[in-house]
């Protein structure tokens, strides 16, 4: 399991493919001209007043910046509530003592190399996750939905760098993480 970051020029599109199909993945977003302003769940629920994200919907930064906007969405389920799998929560969770691949470390590390700070990347858009909220605000997480082939794609708002990584977390995916492929077109 690894992931992988790009530089995005404005109006490009970034498409996510779930070349197997019940693979979720991790998405994050941070503008090229404030590498300490990363994405938010917070700002793009404030301003697009929902917590269920499809075609349309823009992803906002910190600092409310819109970074990108869902522009086609053949799946429909994806969340925004849950943090990134990390080695703590494979610690405290599952009990896990070894070392564990996980999100958060591969989009830090890809994020990285661009100089993006650790401490950027809190919560990433996990496309293709399902998660129900139950009335009493609890919330489950149930098996991808996703066919072999759908995929999720967003425009650029500005010149971003985006961070893309499939989730191997037990809850999600069973444990493994299948391909996903990212396929990044330039402005029309």
């Amino acid at each position: 399991m690894s992931g992988r970051a790009w530089r995005v020029p404005h109006r490009s599109l970034v498409r996510v493919v779930d070349v197997e199909g019940s693979q979720t993945g991790d998405v994050f977003a941070v503008p090229v001209d404030d590498l300490e302003d990363g994405l938010s769940n917070g700002r793009t629920f404030d301003y697009g007043e929902s917590i269920r994200l499809s075609t349309g919907s823009v992803l906002y930064s910190r600092r409310s910046r819109p970074l990108l906007t869902i522009v086609e969405d053949e799946v429909g389920t994806h969340d925004f509530l849950w943090a990134p799998c990390s080695q703590e929560m494979y610690e405290i969770g599952y009990g896990v003592t070894e070392p564990h691949p996980n999100c958060l470390d591969n989009l830090t590390t890809s994020l990285a190399a661009f100089g993006v700070p650790a401490a950027t990347v809190t919560i990433a858009f996990n496309v293709f996750m399902n998660v129900a909220v139950g009335v009493d605000g609890g919330l489950k997480i149930l098996p991808p939905v996703t066919t072999a082939g759908q995929s999720v794609t967003f425009v650029a708002e500005r010149d971003v760098l985006v961070a893309i990584t499939a989730c191997a977390a037990v809850t999600a995916n069973g444990g493994r993480a299948k391909p996903l492929r990212v396929e990044i077109a330039p402005p029309s």
